[in-house]
C-alpha cells in the first residue's frame, strides 16, 4: 500500500514539474494578438463601391433642392483605411455625370474593424454653374456603372385642397359618358368623365316556388299571383323565387308577411333573367401649365351626389424650363379614380387621345360644382 502511495506522489511531482517548465517556455514579453502584416506594411490605393442612390426627399427634384448622395456596400480595405470621398464633377450635353472615388491608406497599425464599411450619406452643394443647362444627374461608380439618374426639374410646388361635385346623374350608366362643368365663372376648373367602357351580357336562371298562408288577415275576392324577385342573384345556381298572392281588387292585405310559408316541392319551370355587367371608369382631368406635373395627389370623399375631396401638389415649371421629364401630356393630367392611379405611361397615350374625343361628346351633368 505504501509502494503505491509512493507512485502517486511520484507522478504528481513530475506533472507538476512539467506544467511550470511548458509554461515558462511560452511566456514571452511580446504575447498578444498575431499580426496581420508585416511592421512596416503600407498600402495607398482606391476602394470602390456597389451602391449608390440620388435623393433630394422630394418626389420632384428642384434644381435649387439639397441634394443627398447614399453610399453603400464601400469596399475600402478597412475602417481605419478610408482617407477620404472625392466628386468629380463631369457634364455630357443635358447630363451632370458623378464620379465618387474612394481614396485608401492603410498600415500595420491595428484596426479592429470589417473589411468593408457600411452605408454613409453625403451632402451635396451644386453651383448655379454646375447645373446650367442640366435636365438629369446620374452617379455612377468605379467600373463606370451607371448606378441611379433624377430629373432636374426648374420651377416651384404649391399644395392646395378643392372639391369637385359630382352629381346623382353619376349613378346612372345610360348617361355615360358624362362630365362635369369644365367652367366656373368664367376660370377653368378639374373636371370628372365617368366612361362606359363595355358590356358583358349574363343570364341568370331561375324558377318559381309556391308559399302558402298560413294566417290570413282578411279574405279576398280575388286573388293574383305576386313574384317576390329577390335584391342579389346567384349566377352559379337556379333561383328559387316565392309567389305570394295579394288581394286583386283592393289595396288589403292578404296575408301577414311572416305568415308565408315556402313549399320547395311545388316548383315551376326553369326561366332565364337576361342580365348585363356595366364596365365603366371615372377620371379626374385638369389642365396643368406646360411640363406642369403632380408631385403627389390624393383623393377622399369619393361619392355620387356629394363632393369629391382633392389635395395634390401641382408642379409649376419657370418660362425658362426645357425639360418636361416624363408626363400624361404636355398640358392636361389624368387620374383613373376607378383604378386609384395616374395615367401617365407612355403606353396610355392613346387611351387619353380616346378621353379627350369622348370628353367633347360627353353630356355635362347638372350642378357639378360646389363651393365649400
Amino acid at each position: 500500500m505504501n509502494r503505491l502511495r509512493s507512485k502517486y506522489m511520484v507522478f504528481g511531482l513530475l506533472w507538476i514539474l512539467f506544467a511550470v517548465v511548458f509554461f515558462a517556455g511560452c511566456e514571452k514579453d511580446t504575447d498578444g494578438p498575431m499580426d496581420v502584416f508585416n511592421n512596416d506594411f503600407s498600402y495607398d490605393g482606391e476602394g470602390f463601391f456597389a451602391y449608390a442612390r440620388l435623393d433630394s426627399g422630394k418626389t420632384i427634384h428642384l434644381s435649387k433642392d439639397t441634394l443627398y448622395l447614399d453610399m453603400g456596400k464601400m469596399y475600402t480595405f478597412s475602417n481605419c483605411a478610408l482617407q477620404a470621398i472625392h466628386l468629380t464633377y463631369v457634364k455630357s450635353d443635358s447630363v451632370l455625370w458623378i464620379s465618387p472615388k474612394l481614396t485608401i491608406h492603410a498600415t500595420a497599425e491595428d484596426c479592429p474593424a470589417p473589411y468593408y464599411r457600411p452605408d454613409t450619406t453625403l451632402k451635396l452643394l451644386l453651383s448655379s454653374e454646375q447645373i446650367t443647362g442640366i435636365g438629369m444627374i446620374k452617379v455612377k461608380n468605379d467600373a463606370d456603372t451607371a448606378l441611379d439618374s433624377i430629373t432636374l426639374r426648374r420651377g416651384s410646388i404649391s399644395k392646395d385642397t378643392f372639391y369637385v361635385y359630382m352629381d346623382s346623374s353619376f349613378a346612372d350608366p345610360h348617361a355615360y359618358p358624362l362630365r362635369t362643368k369644365d367652367k366656373k365663372k368664367g376660370k377653368a376648373i378639374p373636371q370628372i368623365l365617368r366612361v362606359l367602357d363595355s358590356l358583358t351580357p349574363r343570364v341568370f336562371y331561375w324558377r318559381t316556388m309556391k308559399s302558402n298562408c298560413t294566417h290570413r288577415v282578411d279574405m279576398c275576392k280575388k286573388t293574383v299571383a305576386d313574384t317576390i324577385y329577390p335584391s342579389s342573384w346567384n349566377i352559379n345556381d337556379t333561383n328559387l323565387v316565392p309567389v305570394h298572392y295579394v288581394c286583386a281588387d283592393s289595396d288589403s292585405v292578404y296575408c301577414i308577411n311572416s305568415k308565408w310559408e315556402n313549399d320547395s316541392t311545388e316548383l315551376g319551370a326553369v326561366q332565364e333573367r337576361p342580365d348585363t355587367i356595366w364596365h365603366y371608369n371615372t377620371y379626374y382631368t385638369e389642365k396643368i401649365p406646360e411640363c406642369g406635373t403632380y408631385s403627389s395627389f390624393a383623393v377622399s370623399n369619393y361619392t355620387v351626389g356629394d363632393r369629391v375631396r382633392f389635395i395634390r401638389e401641382l408642379f409649376t415649371p419657370d418660362k425658362n424650363e426645357s425639360f418636361c421629364g416624363p408626363n400624361s401630356k404636355k398640358d392636361w393630367m389624368v387620374y383613373n379614380l376607378s383604378g386609384n392611379k395616374l395615367v401617365v405611361d407612355s403606353d396610355t397615350l392613346a387611351i387619353l387621345d380616346s378621353l379627350s374625343k369622348i370628353w367633347k361628346k360627353a353630356t355635362v351633368a347638372p350642378d357639378t360644382l360646389k363651393e365649400k
